[in-house]
């Protein structure tokens, strides 16, 4: 039972879309509202991206830059909650996270796709040039 628990965890630490579509359509076919589906999809599944993206540079570069990928969203929330509280001249901390989980959300996609495209051209320029 652990074994296949683990299995699926790491499909979906793999695959993060997969996980998006999944959640997408359980909670399309739940709710019946298509926006509120792809916003909790989103919500949901940034966890995922970041993990990716986390093993994914463990993959390419042989180390973990995970306490880079903390930092970095630490600045992320740094910068959210400043520049909130000098537009709207307080601190709504919900508004300010939801704001900074869907800009990670942008963040790790993007990360993902490029580190995943950067690993795929790498490993064949490797196995091209070493025969």
């Amino acid at each position: 039972m652990i074994t296949f628990l683990s299995s699926i965890i790491t499909i979906f630490f793999t695959l993060p879309f997969l996980g998006l579509f999944i959640i997408f359509f359980i909670t399309k076919l739940v709710t019946n509202n298509t926006r509120k589906s792809v916003h909790m999809a989103l919500d949901y599944t940034t966890i995922l991206f970041i993990i990716s993206v986390h093993f994914l540079i463990a993959t390419i570069w042989g180390k973990s830059l995970f306490w880079l990928i903390i930092l970095i969203m630490l600045l992320i929330a740094m910068i959210f909650v400043f520049v909130h509280w000098k537009v709207k001249e307080e601190i709504v901390l919900k508004k300010v996270m939801k704001g900074f989980w869907r800009f990670n959300f942008i963040l790790f996609l993007l990360a993902y796709i490029t580190l995943t495209l950067y690993g795929l051209i790498h490993r064949a320029l490797i196995f091209t040039f070493s025969n």
